[in-house]
């Protein structure tokens, strides 16, 4: 099914003016989705219930109110707030140029495709190729249902991504979490870094890892169609939140398992060099936790899609 455009856009580039479609560059449909029934298996609703008089409150009749003091609202109505809305706009405004770098992904929100409109195609492709050539991202205002937010065009190799950043004030600080600092030694950073460039890749290829959860979840749906019983899996060990090890030897054995590097094309493989020989250090880590699942050929048989309901 081809990709359909949510908004038709302009893009500001100095005196240049962008023709561009904006497209949603992530799917959610593809959660998997239950409903909520009633013991005879019926769907329910959900309704709104005043806590004052227990009753039962139609939608049409609510208000919108904006809690100041313990049980003291006051109350917007629909035209006052619709007052305050930023007035909607097809014009992006591109504001200043960055390096791409200096924007933390930590404020990425929502990301969205852009692709040149009718007549747009030379000076999409000129924004794309200056911006890749100097190593900057633009970024823009953008007036959308009420709101002005801020938004990352970036380079990419097929086009340009149109991302919807986060205000400062939406992002916490890890200052916050008073994290202490503890000194390692030369030889236990030496076999650390070792561990890494076994396990190193070039990229991040996302179609080598699978939502292992889904992937369970929909099977159990085939077999419950097809009226089979669902086994439950044997839950892992517990393990408690940190143990007493000797880090030297668990990096020296990271080492010599390859760590990561058992994931890695065999090509991208480094031989493990023989770590410095030092006195252990015994200190109190947690244990690692299991590196996700991926993706292998050798994978269960999915049950034909025309047995999966998926409203």
């Amino acid at each position: 099914m081809p990709a359909r455009s949510i908004a038709s856009l302009s893009l500001s580039f100095g005196l240049v003016s962008i023709p561009v479609k904006l497209y949603s560059a992530t799917e959610s449909a593809s959660d998997v989705r239950f409903n909520l029934l009633a013991p005879d298996g019926s769907r329910v609703k959900q309704q709104y219930v005043s806590e004052a008089t227990g009753k039962v409150v139609e939608r049409a009749s609510m208000q919108k109110g904006y809690q100041f003091e313990r049980d003291k609202y006051v109350v917007f109505t629909g035209d006052e707030l619709k007052a305050l809305e930023e007035s909607a706009s097809h014009v992006v405004e591109i504001v200043s140029f960055v390096p791409e770098k200096s924007v933390d992904p930590v404020f990425y929100d929502k990301a969205y495709f852009i692709a040149p409109d009718k007549r747009g195609g030379k000076p999409y492709s000129l924004l794309q190729d200056a911006l890749a050539k100097t190593g900057r991202c633009a970024l823009a205002k953008w007036s959308y249902k009420g709101r002005t937010r801020i938004v990352q065009v970036r380079p990419a190799e097929d086009g340009m991504v149109f991302q919807q950043l986060l205000f400062a004030d939406e992002v916490r600080s890890l200052k916050e979490l008073n994290i202490e600092h503890v000194s390692v030694s030369e030889s236990e950073l030496k076999l650390a870094v070792q561990i890494i460039e076994q396990g190193a890749e070039e990229n991040y290829d996302a179609s080598a890892y699978e939502d292992e959860e889904k992937k369970r979840i929909l099977a159990a749906i085939d077999r419950k169609i097809e009226g089979k019983e669902i086994i439950a899996s044997e839950a892992p060990e517990a393990t408690p939140g940190g143990e007493v090890i000797d880090l030297m030897e668990a990096l020296r054995a990271s080492l010599g398992k390859g760590g990561t590097a058992q994931r890695a094309p065999a090509a991208k493989r480094k031989t493990a060099v023989k770590p410095v020989e030092e006195t252990a250090e015994v200190v109190n880590v947690p244990k690692a936790r299991k590196p996700a699942a991926r993706a292998s050929k050798a994978t269960t048989t999915e049950a034909p899609a025309k047995l999966r309901a998926r409203k």
